[in-house]
């Protein structure tokens, strides 16, 4: 059965714009997977963390034949063919790929949590999210994705229009 899933984008590493072209190029390529949409391409400022460089962020829509934890496989194949290793929580990245959302499902296991458990406050993902299917309502909060950019308010992180 085919599902609908939306994945955040995001590098702060190298030509960061690339990565992300990059990598989006390699999820659309896989075998059962297709990229519907795109957001824009945002800069975005790092959260939790100080002394790193700013990120490029987006998210894209796929529609996907494979089950959560086999998108799950290829996204962290996809990342280690870019060159990421893992070594701790919040460090740079050249490519990081998360899926938010999957469908309407919930998933809750030790290394694979959908919806994203931190996306109904990360203005990096609400922004570019809001951009393709404002909408879209979160399969836990029962809120649609305007609803929760609205609450996150416009102070905390700063995003900017990719250009801008």
């Amino acid at each position: 059965m085919t599902e609908k899933a939306y994945i955040g984008v995001g590098s702060n590493l190298g030509d960061k714009v690339a990565n992300c072209q990059a990598a989006v190029e390699k999820v659309d390529s896989l075998p059962g997977c297709s990229v519907r949409a795109r957001s824009g391409l945002y800069r975005t400022e790092p959260v939790d963390v100080e002394d790193q460089d700013w990120y490029v962020n987006g998210v894209i829509r796929v529609d996907t034949d494979l089950p959560a934890r086999g998108l799950l496989m290829e996204l962290l194949a996809i990342e280690a063919s870019m060159g990421r290793v893992r070594k701790q929580k919040w460090e740079a990245r050249i490519i990081d790929l998360d899926i938010l959302l999957y469908g309407n499902h919930r998933i809750k296991e030790e290394d694979l949590i959908i919806p994203h458990p931190l996306m109904h406050s990360r203005r990096f993902v609400l922004v570019p999210l809001n951009q393709l299917d404002p909408d879209l309502v979160h399969p836990v909060s029962g809120r649609a994705i305007w609803q929760l950019l609205r609450a996150c308010g416009e102070t905390g992180q700063d995003i900017l229009p990719l250009g801008a």
